[in-house]
């Protein structure tokens, strides 16, 4: 019973930090409650979603985050950007 309690109150704690970087509450407060001491180290290293860096799709305009290979709204592939000071 004690365990039982005790991640139950990990996978709120877990699942609670996972929302506050951006990220679903309850797939964080299922990691917390499986594995109670690793999954709270766990979201506290996972990074924050609203820092990612965006960029627009070239045919729709539709803006998806940077790591995105497949726009959600057309489909269209969508190709990693080069560095701007990559030039040859």
């Amino acid at each position: 019973m004690t365990f039982i309690f005790i991640a139950f109150v990990f996978g709120l704690a877990t699942g609670a930090i996972g929302r506050m970087k951006g990220s679903s509450f309850f797939i964080w407060f299922l990691v917390g409650l499986a594995l109670p001491g690793i999954g709270i180290f766990a979201a506290l290293l996972y990074r924050y979603e609203q820092d990612d860096p965006l960029r627009q799709c070239p045919e729709c305009g539709n803006v998806v985050p940077i790591s995105d290979q497949v726009c959600m709204r057309c489909g269209a592939d969508l190709h990693f950007p080069e560095a701007a000071g990559n030039a040859l």
